[in-house]
């Protein structure tokens, strides 16, 4: 029986490259420390969001690194989407999440990361309020 995020990367349109090559998949840092923060234990999911986020590397979406901190404590669930090397070439930077938690979110990150990412495809709307902007750098930090 496939699991929810099996069910949304089905169900997306433009999904199917589950099966791309390696070097294609795009990266997903996650901060160790805060995941799993935003639900807490009122998560259903054994696990929580950290297994959620292991199902999509399994799943073949994305290859996820665990960061130690990403220097946003006072957000929750914060990750990285990186783009893989052809969305570099097209300008795909980097996107910072924030509270990415939950079945739903989580598909939403699923079938965005399928479809390349950053560089490759548009935030999805479910995404986009969660976006956070580190044009001034991390949280707090005042630009010289």
């Amino acid at each position: 029986m496939p699991s929810n995020l099996e069910s949304a990367l089905q169900a997306a349109p433009g999904t199917g490259s589950v099966a791309a090559p390696p070097t294609a998949k795009p990266g997903l840092t996650a901060c160790s420390l805060c995941v799993g923060e935003t639900l807490g234990d009122s998560d259903p999911r054994v696990g929580g969001q950290l297994a959620r986020l292991r199902e999509l590397e399994a799943l073949g979406v994305a290859r996820l690194t665990l960061a130690e901190c990403l220097d946003e404590c006072n957000r929750g669930d914060v990750i990285v989407a990186r783009s893989p090397r052809s969305g570099r070439r097209r300008s795909g930077r980097p996107v910072w999440l924030e509270r990415v938690a939950g079945d739903e979110l989580t598909g939403a990150l699923a079938s965005w990361l399928d479809q390349g990412g950053p560089g490759r495809a548009p935030v999805p709307a479910a995404l986009e309020p969660l976006v956070i902007d580190r044009s001034n750098g991390p949280a707090g930090q005042v630009s010289p």
